[in-house]
């Protein structure tokens, strides 16, 4: 069976609840696997997007109050808010091994300081002895255990030769093995990236091949279809695994202009197209970082301006289930977008209505993101 772009399209906007939205951040985070938590602002910006009633206020009692969304390093190494069911699915099938890779480097890194495994665990048990009293930043934990202070020079002779602390990588090392957790900001507004450290809590246990599974099923469930190589590269896995969890899950094969794709049993037939919708989407948004292959929803010809040198994806405009533009806020605070390519007037009368939805829950919150492009840095200049 062949599934058309047309089609790829329709379901992209109506899975990841850009066409009809979700009633909360939860659903909204469900909707996509896992929403990007690399650049703090875009956890807020990706759900508002998808959310009948964005703002603030709901994702960060998922956060940090009623703790229903986690904030984990998962796949590819990246930083992401998953749904609290999701964490073991996560932590088995991605987290651990990345865990193995760092704690390695770790060690590669400080061993000519004195770090050996057994210094590593000594101030690993030393943090979880002062967490089991409650939460603590970086810093805080720092003044308490001086160890994580210690210091070493890394990349020298490099343009980004520079200084970094054990503690900078222990802890993110700690959240990956699952004995620890991010828990609430510490200060400022919620585009601030500085959090309090926390003990994990208990999690299912797991088989790698049975996370894996899940995982698959997942993305195919939102993102399907999709092709080995997008698997691969949207979970950082090898091939031998991408290939084991697609057998796993029974995945059907069907055509697509990419080649051979892979949907869930039972997800062959068509799906009705939503009405046309707009959207802007955030810098690292996971709807734009869901496959390798991008060619069906966004141009080619656009991606030098709305992508930075490492692959990483600015603010989008879309509209209809492809990227026809980018936006910015600039320092007034104004929601600016210029469009890419002409779509008519239906169309810039519905972006301009999400831009001033965007515009009007943002409020005095200003949002530069981390990872600048040029399309978005050429908007945001006044």
């Amino acid at each position: 069976m062949r599934i058309s772009q047309a089609q790829r399209r329709a379901r992209l906007g109506a899975r990841h609840r850009l066409a009809g939205k979700a009633a909360g951040p939860e659903e909204a985070a469900a909707a996509v696997v896992a929403l990007h938590g690399t650049d703090p602002a875009t956890v807020f910006l990706s759900a508002g997007a998808r959310l009948t009633a964005p703002g603030p206020e709901p994702v960060e009692r998922a956060l940090y109050a009623d703790r229903t969304l986690v904030r984990m390093t998962g796949m590819r190494r990246t930083v992401f808010v998953v749904p609290a069911e999701l964490v073991p699915v996560v932590h088995h099938s991605s987290a651990l091994a990345i865990a193995r890779k760092e704690r390695a480097s770790v060690l590669r890194t400080f061993g000519e300081g004195g770090w050996d495994e057994a210094r590593l665990k000594d101030v690993e048990a030393s943090v979880l002895r002062l967490l089991a009293s409650g939460e603590a930043t970086a810093v805080e934990l720092g003044r308490l255990e001086p160890r994580l202070r210690e210091q070493v020079r890394v990349a020298v002779g490099k343009p980004y030769e520079g200084v970094v602390s054990i503690g900078s990588r222990l802890l993110p090392l700690m959240a990956m093995d699952g004995l620890l957790v991010r828990r609430a900001r510490s200060a400022g507004t919620w585009v601030n990236g500085t959090h309090y450290w926390a003990l994990a809590p208990e999690m299912a246990e797991l088989t790698v091949h049975q996370a894996q599974a899940e995982l698959v099923s997942r993305w195919l469930a939102a993102f399907g279809p999709g092709t080995e190589a997008d698997l691969k590269w949207w979970t950082g896995w090898s091939l031998k695994d991408v290939r084991r969890a697609l057998a796993a899950v029974g995945a059907v094969t069907v055509e697509l202009d990419e080649g051979t794709g892979h949907v869930l049993p039972g997800d062959e037939e068509e799906v009705a197209a939503p009405e046309p919708w707009a959207a802007l989407l955030p810098a690292l948004d996971p709807t734009p970082m869901g496959w390798q292959a991008r060619d069906w929803y966004l141009p080619r010809e656009h991606r030098a301006e709305l992508f930075d040198r490492n692959g990483n994806v600015g603010p989008t405009v879309w509209w209809d289930g492809r990227v026809v533009g980018g936006w910015a806020q600039r320092p007034d605070g104004e929601i600016v977008w210029r469009l890419l390519e002409d779509v008519g007037g239906e169309a810039v009368a519905a972006i301009e209505a999400e831009a001033a939805v965007l515009a009007a829950w943002l409020g005095e919150v200003r949002v530069t993101p981390r990872f600048r492009t040029p399309l978005e840095r050429a908007l945001s200049s006044p």
